[in-house]
């Protein structure tokens, strides 16, 4: 029997209640949040699955052990048989991916009040409405003092008002500025916190958002957690086998055969030294619900024309993007002045980490599968041969 594939799901109790598949990482959720850290970021590409983290995230912290127990019809989850505290925690869950954030900063206001009111009345405490950053510290501090528990806060798409501005320096200084108050309080807060994660794509570090939370442990690059987004082969063989018996039925092809396919394609991010490669859930989940039909459904969800930009405006060597070479300190060099384009190709997911030399501390990136390799050329091409007098086909013979 086939499974109900949870494509556009990012709620987990919503996933579990309708008893579709998860590929269940809550064993690693359990080793982050029992470990020694309490504030952590995470930058993964769109799409990887970081909205569901946090969702799963914030039904643990609330202490709901039905939805990880054997529940509608699906067996209980890893973290149910370990040591897991189980006790409520007010969790605080703001989510930045709805705004259009390019038409100004009173946009950022609109959805971070939007934000703050609803997690409010799930707190059933009053917010002053006075400004954003003073209601974020008085819903942490009611919220603590309410309950008596560490408050935990989830912030998901941390970046998204800042990617979508970036074209537009003036209202991106002006977001970003509001930011860098906004997350401030994150640390001037933390003795009523219990937890704190950042999601984004992107660091926007130093002299920006990041210099007033530099107790947060970036998550990123870590290989204990390079899989806790994405999905690995052995995951994809264990959840999928019903799945990838129906495509084998449907085109004759081998197992052996359909999985080669299916890997170059679809997998190949991997995102830290550790030699282990994942593929995006969403582009998988998207192949299987459409009976195994190759089709370019992770880049079709949207190429940022920021992205671009900064490729042509830097005069990025569009044939030889395999073989870019970058350091671990250009991570973190993630503001609007001193971006540069090969890390950020890679945190939006069109380049990935190929190879590590540790005795230089250099990262390769390349494509990291077919899909993005092919389609990401093809918009790189038409951008660069409306203003050179190269010929279209003669690039499209190197790139393509």
């Amino acid at each position: 029997m086939k499974s109900i594939l949870p494509v556009g799901i990012q709620d987990f109790a919503k996933l579990r209640k309708k008893g579709a598949l998860y590929v269940d990482k809550t064993a690693l959720i359990h080793q982050l949040i029992t470990g020694s850290g309490e504030a952590f970021f995470l930058s993964r590409p769109r799409r990887f699955g970081k909205s569901l983290l946090c969702s799963t995230l914030e039904a643990i912290f609330e202490g709901r052990r039905e939805l990880f127990g054997e529940y509608a019809g699906k067996p209980a989850l890893a973290i149910n048989s370990l040591n897991w505290e189980g006790k409520k925690h007010p969790v605080i869950l703001i989510d930045l991916n709805a705004g259009v954030y390019s038409n100004g900063v009173e946009t950022l206001h609109s959805s971070l009040y939007r934000e703050l009111n609803r997690e409010a009345r799930k707190q059933n405490v009053v917010l002053d409405n006075k400004d954003c950053i003073s209601d974020f510290a008085t819903l942490i501090e009611k919220s603590y003092n309410k309950t008596g528990e560490g408050v935990v806060v989830i912030i998901d798409e941390y970046d998204k008002p800042l990617l979508n501005s970036i074209d537009y320096p003036d209202i991106h200084k002006k977001i970003r500025d509001e930011l860098k108050g906004f997350y401030g309080i994150l640390k001037s807060y933390d003795r009523y916190l219990q937890f704190v994660l950042l999601t984004g794509v992107s660091k926007f570090s130093h002299v920006s958002v990041f210099s007033d939370l530099n107790h947060l442990t970036d998550l990123t690059l870590d290989p204990e957690y390079a899989d806790i987004c994405g999905m690995t082969q052995e995951e994809v063989e264990q959840n999928f086998e019903h799945e990838i018996a129906d495509v084998l039925q449907k085109t004759g092809l081998t197992r052996e055969e359909y999985l080669e396919d299916l890997r170059l394609f679809y997998n190949g991010y991997r995102f830290s030294e550790k030699e282990l490669k994942v593929y995006n859930s969403f582009g998988l989940l998207k192949h299987f619900r459409n009976s195994g039909k190759f089709l370019n459904y992770w880049y079709e969800t949207g190429t940022p024309t920021f992205l671009i930009n900064i490729v042509s405006k830097q005069q990025v060597n569009i044939l030889d993007l395999n073989k870019l070479e970058v350091r671990y300190s250009d991570f973190q060099k993630y503001d609007i002045e001193t971006m540069r384009a090969e890390p950020l190709l890679y945190q939006t997911g069109y380049l990935t980490i190929s190879g590590y030399n540790s005795e230089v501390d250099i990262f390769t990136l390349d494509y990291p599968n077919e899909e993005v390799r092919s389609c990401f050329a093809k918009s790189l091409l038409e951008d660069y041969a409306k203003s050179s007098e190269i010929a279209f086909n003669a690039l499209s013979v190197n790139l393509l």
